[in-house]
């Protein structure tokens, strides 16, 4: 895979590429910028959820919970599953986890062992 750096040589044509991966980027970006979703994403990460499970871990109601997954299957980060009359939803690939990761390392270790 080759990174693309932005320089005054680049090509109209790697320019287009570029701007149509910094949208995409941007995209998720502004999907995972809520707390919510966030939350919904890192307990997703571990493997699949219903809804109701999701309500249970986040202490969070129905209509919330339902309203930020929403978001994240139109951004298409999660994939829902029903089995009767429940939902089940997990990642629909490894991008959030692989973001989640980095968020992970930066954000949520305790600070005796962070590096720095």
């Amino acid at each position: 895979m080759t990174t693309l750096v932005i320089n005054e040589d680049m090509s109209d044509e790697d320019m287009d590429k570029m701007m149509s991966a910094a949208c995409d980027a941007s995209a998720l970006l502004k999907a995972i910028s809520h707390e919510g979703r966030l939350m919904i994403l890192c307990a997703l990460v571990t493997g699949e959820k219903s809804v109701t499970e999701l309500e249970e871990l986040l202490h969070a109601r129905q209509a919330a919970v339902s309203q930020q997954l929403a978001r994240l299957r139109m951004e298409g980060l999660v994939s829902p599953r029903r089995e009767g009359k429940a939902i089940y939803y997990s990642l629909a690939d490894d991008r959030p986890r692989r973001i989640l990761e980095t968020i992970y390392e930066m954000f949520c270790t305790l600070p005796s062992t962070r590096e720095g």
